[in-house]
C-alpha cells in the first residue's frame, strides 16, 4: 500500500480554537479495514474529553512526523475560487494561504470566525464556487455561511492551521497544490467531502460526526488497498480546468 496509516477528520469551526467540541472527530486505520476512533490525548479511562482545534493541530503534526507515509483527509476547504485569487491579486496557493492567515487569524486561541466576518478585507460571496464543488450535487461554496451542510466556518477556521502545518512539517504533500502526482514516500493532506462516502458504510453506534470521519478513513484505506487512489489523485480534467484546480484545489473522491 502507498500509505501506512489512513486518517479521516471531521472538523469544526465553532467557537474558538481552544473550545472543545464533539463535532471534531478523528479515525485512523493503521493498515486495517476497521478504523478506530482517536480520542483526545487528554482523555483518560474515566473521562473522555472532546478535541479542540489547537490540540488537533498538534496531533496532526505528530502524525506527519512519523517516518512512514500517511494520508489525512480533512473535511474543510483548503483554498478558494479563482475569482478570489484574481480579486486580491494572489498568484499562487502559497500566497493565498499566507495572505488569508494574516487577514483571518482564526488560529489564535481566543479568535472566532464570527469576529472577522464583518471586519476582514478578504471576503467572498456565496455564489462563488470552485470547479470541484460544481462537480458535485450538493457541495456548498466555501463562502456560504449559516446553512445546513455549510463548510464555510470550518474552512475559515482551518486554513490558518493548514498554513502553520505547512511550515511545521516539510515532508507533507498538500494535494493538489504541490502537484497531482504523489512522490514516493510522501505523506499527504487532502480535502475530503464526507457526504460522498458516509452512506457506503453502516453507521452502527457512531454519531453523525464520527460516521463522517470513519467513512473518510475507511474509504481512503479501501482505495489504497485496491490501488485505486492514484486514479482519484488524477481526475479527468482538461488542461485549463486542471490549471485552475491546481490553485483552488480539488476534493479527493470527486471524479
Amino acid at each position: 500500500m502507498q500509505f501506512n496509516n489512513h486518517i479521516g477528520i471531521d472538523y469544526s469551526g465553532a467557537a474558538t480554537p481552544k473550545t472543545r467540541s464533539a463535532t471534531i472527530q478523528a479515525y485512523h486505520s493503521q493498515s486495517s479495514d476497521d478504523p478506530r476512533l482517536v480520542a483526545s490525548p487528554v482523555s483518560t479511562d474515566n473521562r473522555k474529553r472532546n478535541w479542540n482545534r489547537i490540540e488537533l493541530f498538534d496531533w496532526m503534526v505528530r502524525q506527519f512526523e512519523q517516518p512512514n507515509p500517511i494520508i489525512i483527509g480533512i473535511d474543510h476547504g483548503l483554498s478558494f475560487p479563482i475569482s478570489y485569487f484574481n480579486r486580491y491579486q494572489l498568484s499562487s496557493w502559497n500566497d493565498f494561504l499566507e495572505d488569508f492567515s494574516v487577514h483571518w487569524p482564526t488560529d489564535q486561541p481566543e479568535a472566532t470566525v464570527e469576529q472577522f466576518r464583518s471586519t476582514s478585507p478578504r471576503v467572498g460571496t456565496n455564489d462563488e464556487m470552485r470547479i470541484t464543488e460544481k462537480w458535485t450535487s450538493s457541495a456548498k461554496s466555501v463562502f456560504q455561511f449559516d446553512v445546513q451542510g455549510s463548510v464555510a466556518k470550518s474552512t475559515h477556521a482551518g486554513l490558518p492551521f493548514a498554513c502553520r502545518l505547512r511550515s511545521a512539517v516539510s515532508k507533507v504533500h498538500f494535494w493538489p497544490y504541490d502537484g497531482w502526482e504523489i512522490p514516493v514516500g510522501k505523506s499527504v493532506l487532502a480535502e475530503i467531502y464526507p457526504s460522498i462516502f458516509r452512506n457506503r458504510f453502516a453507521r452502527e453506534a457512531r454519531t453523525v460526526d464520527q460516521q463522517d470521519a470513519y467513512s473518510v478513513c475507511r474509504w481512503l484505506f479501501q482505495m489504497d488497498q485496491s490501488k485505486q487512489l492514484p486514479v482519484f489523485f488524477n481526475p479527468p480534467l482538461d488542461p485549463p480546468t486542471k490549471a485552475a484546480a491546481a490553485k483552488e484545489g480539488w476534493i479527493l473522491g470527486v471524479y
